[in-house]
């Protein structure tokens, strides 16, 4: 009887083992569908915000808006220590901001130079952060989350710096 039930526990081991390897072989595949699809997904929600926001500073190809002018020189205040302070030569801000938005995001979500522009527009949301102290919660920490875990985990398979990268691997092995 007993040689009996050690059959029986055996087979209920190796069908629990069978479920068991199925469940890994299934997280296994969603970890390499996730690693595929989490860093493009995560490129294009961080660049959309910075990029319509960039679209607003234009009034034409390289002609800053009067509206964005105006923002940095009259709206726009760097909150420090309780302090409101006017931007240092606004125009030249205001410029640099516009191609900035329209620039970086448009590089984040064709993936080249990833973590560069991804710490462009975290260096961005700091500023904005300093601008618009009242929206961390809300907006600016997401932003930053989605530019860390960017810098984090690098552009993924789908993107132009990993086509770049496996070419220089494949040029640097040739020679």
């Amino acid at each position: 009887m007993a040689v009996v039930h050690t059959v029986e526990s055996q087979g209920e081991s190796h069908r629990g083992a069978g479920v068991v390897a199925v469940f890994q072989r299934a997280i296994a595949r969603l970890a390499w569908l996730a690693g595929l699809v989490a860093p493009p997904l995560a490129r294009i929600a961080l660049a959309v915000p910075f990029f319509r926001s960039g679209l607003t500073k234009w009034s034409g190809f390289l002609t800053l808006s009067p509206a964005a002018d105006y923002l940095f020189e009259e709206q726009f205040k760097l909150h420090w220590f309780g302090r409101a302070y006017d931007f240092p030569a606004p125009d030249i801000l205001a410029y640099l901001d516009g191609v900035a938005e329209v620039v970086l995001p448009v590089l984040l979500v064709i993936g080249l130079g990833t973590r560069l522009s991804a710490l462009g527009l975290l260096l961005m949301t700091g500023v904005i952060q300093l601008t618009v102290p009242s929206a961390w919660a809300t907006f600016h920490i997401l932003w930053a989350a989605l530019a860390v875990a960017i810098m984090a985990m690098g552009p993924g398979p789908l993107s132009l710096d990993h086509v770049i990268a496996r070419w220089v691997q494949r040029s640097t092995v040739a020679r």
